[in-house]
């Protein structure tokens, strides 16, 4: 019973990494705030690609919290995001998905809080559509953002289309 305890603590202090795959890639920091002493506040922005749509990435970018409860990794960060996808490569689907099915998700705080990338399908005009949002355990927040990525020829490849694979 110790054992799981000290696992789920250490896994929501962060001192085991996720896997891999889960992990973006992070593209820059940039400084909002000064702190004399304890890491800055920042802005951060990461890359990631949708694992089962290939052709398609996402760019996000989050603050992230400074100062003593940002260093040890106990802040609590604010939900804003924003978000921005594009087709970066012929799109080719790995299988099938359901609308607003989760294609990433980042913690946001020591336990309650995450963030969400979710995706669904405008089968009409042949459009990716993209939400990021947080929740806590409790309740969400209404603070969101919303990119779309219109499924486009590359080369000479005809576009898949996302309602033959995305649907609800």
């Amino acid at each position: 019973m110790r054992l799981l305890a000290a696992t789920i603590v250490a896994f929501g202090l962060g001192l085991v990494p996720a896997l891999a795959a889960d992990e973006p890639d992070l593209i820059f920091k940039k400084s909002t705030v000064w702190k004399l002493l304890t890491p800055d506040h920042k802005l951060a922005t990461y890359a990631v690609d949708d694992p089962m749509i290939e052709g398609v990435a996402c760019h996000f970018t989050v603050p992230e919290k400074g100062g003593i409860s940002g260093w040890i990794g106990v802040a609590e960060e604010v939900s804003d995001v924003s978000l921005a996808c594009r087709q970066v490569g012929p799109v080719v689907f790995k299988g099938k998905a359901e609308q607003g099915e989760e294609m990433f998700r980042q913690r946001r705080s020591l336990f309650f809080k995450k963030m969400q990338i979710v995706r669904g399908c405008d089968a009409k005009r042949n459009v990716l559509v993209y939400l990021v949002y947080s929740d806590k355990l409790i309740e969400g927040s209404p603070k969101n953002s919303t990119s779309t990525v219109p499924i486009m020829p590359w080369g000479n490849q005809e576009p898949p289309k996302c309602g033959d694979y995305i649907s609800d």
